[in-house]
């Protein structure tokens, strides 16, 4: 038995039924709950991140969810300070952490500690900014695969927010992001170390998601539409009419959001909006998937199962998180 105290991982793609799981187990559980999310933690950013209702969220809080304006940043080392944060009142009381989300970075920095690396240069980003507007993300992405090749296959040319990151970090430093961790790994094990800073938690790891991709695919699209008859694009024109929001911003380049901004600069028709923020959300569930591929000891459950409860149950128990 470990001498850590408990805390329950629930993973899974967008649209996978996350949420409700999470419900489920509070309900039964000593669990609190903790939101990985890098958009619910936006102030007025509602209808398109999907975010709990305000009268679930009275009855099931969810820590850092609403916790900053649109027009700041988050990183995840933010997220890991803040999580550790939160577990930690949250054991104090007798309770168990259950950190619930699909923002698989937030999940790893948590889990394995960040490597560090050199400080945001505003003057980079802008130039990195113009270079993208004018050649595209895809001409950033190719750079990054010269320069850092490891990063460049798990980055994604549609994540603007990472790529900028990785290629600051060469610009800035002359060395890679892989490298600058291959540096740290090795200084750690020559002091006895192992590279990683040990989360004090015994975790167990459920991922939830549909067996068939299609359904999950049809759920994608399906939701896009809905949170559209919500008003999401009502939403997005009061967050352009602060004025102090721009297409940049990591909240404005949240996926749904940005083809919304698009459309609302006249670059795409709703049609147009409406299929591209669909294939981004499908994209990135791919990515959520691959994430969750390599991930260790991970218990899955299907999103379209009936007894995904006891499943989950029976799993917690077997690897000691329930006494």
């Amino acid at each position: 038995m470990s001498a850590f105290p408990p805390a329950i991982f629930l993973m899974g793609p967008t649209a996978a039924g996350k949420t409700d799981l999470a419900i489920e187990l509070t309900e039964v559980l000593p669990c609190e709950l903790i939101s990985v999310d890098s958009a619910l933690i936006y102030r007025g950013m509602d209808i398109g991140t999907a975010k709990p209702s305000k009268t679930l969220l009275e009855t099931y809080p969810h820590r850092l969810i609403d916790i900053l304006d649109p027009s700041q940043r988050y990183s995840a080392a933010d997220f890991r300070t803040d999580a550790l944060q939160a577990m930690a009142e949250i054991t104090a009381r007798g309770k168990i952490p259950l950190l619930v989300g699909g923002t698989m970075l937030y999940f790893k920095a948590l889990l394995e500690g960040l490597a560090d690396m050199p400080a945001a240069d505003a003057q980079v980003r802008a130039q990195l900014a113009i270079e993208a507007a004018t050649l595209g993300w895809q001409a950033l992405h190719d750079e990054l695969a010269c320069v850092d090749p490891v990063s460049a296959a798990r980055i994604h040319p549609n994540d603007p927010q990472r790529l900028v990151r990785a290629l600051e970090v060469y610009r800035v430093s002359g060395m890679s992001m892989t490298a600058h961790r291959a540096q740290q790994s090795a200084q750690s094990a020559q002091a006895g170390g192992s590279g990683r800073q040990q989360l004090p938690y015994t975790v167990a790891n459920l991922a939830i998601a549909p067996v068939d991709r299609k359904v999950l695919h049809d759920r994608i699209a399906l939701r896009f539409g809905k949170m559209l008859d919500e008003g999401f694009v009502e939403e997005v024109v009061a967050l352009r009419s602060r004025g102090d929001l721009h297409s940049n911003l990591p909240s404005i380049r949240a996926v749904g959001y940005r083809q919304v901004w698009d459309y609302l600069d006249g670059g795409l028709t709703r049609d147009q909006m409406q299929e591209r923020g669909i294939i981004a959300t499908r994209q990135l569930a791919k990515r959520q998937f691959t994430w969750l591929r390599s991930w260790e000891n991970l218990h899955w459950l299907d999103s379209l199962a009936c007894d995904n409860l006891p499943r989950a149950l029976k799993y917690l128990g077997s690897v000691s998180i329930l006494s």
